[in-house]
């Protein structure tokens, strides 16, 4: 008795959930130029640490990218690859995808590969 009182209380939550997981839409790009402006946002280590980092792209591509402590700087370029957002940078290379979630426009940066136990995936927000 006692599981479906657990399941009956934790179903509301797990399909909360799930609802919210499902509200962001992922955004072709047909240009790199659409990148372009400040982005704020988190990257997560490969140890599990988080930094805050701004990152301004250019229409080429380009971009600089600073923790807001002023510590680590990263450059890099974004292109397209078979129609795949991809980048290339002085850390690591990997994918990228543009999505809409309420409102906001999301990059979601995952690199590929180990480089080293400080680099790991990034969630960036467009800042308007």
């Amino acid at each position: 008795m006692r599981s479906y009182r657990l399941i009956a209380l934790l179903a509301p939550v797990v399909l909360t959930a799930c609802t919210l997981a499902g509200t962001a839409v992922e955004k072709p790009l047909t240009d790199v130029k659409e990148l372009a402006g400040t982005w704020q946002g988190w990257v997560t280590t490969q140890v599990g640490g988080n930094a805050r980092v701004l990152m301004i792209i250019k229409e080429d591509g380009s971009y600089e990218a600073s923790t807001t402590t002023g510590g680590t700087l990263t450059v890099g370029k974004y292109y397209l690859e078979s129609g795949k957002l991809r980048y290339r940078s002085s850390r690591t290379q990997g994918t990228a995808t543009v999505s809409e979630e309420r409102g906001k426009t999301i990059l979601t940066v995952t690199p590929e590969g180990s480089f080293s136990f400080d680099t790991g995936s990034a969630v960036f927000e467009r800042v308007k």
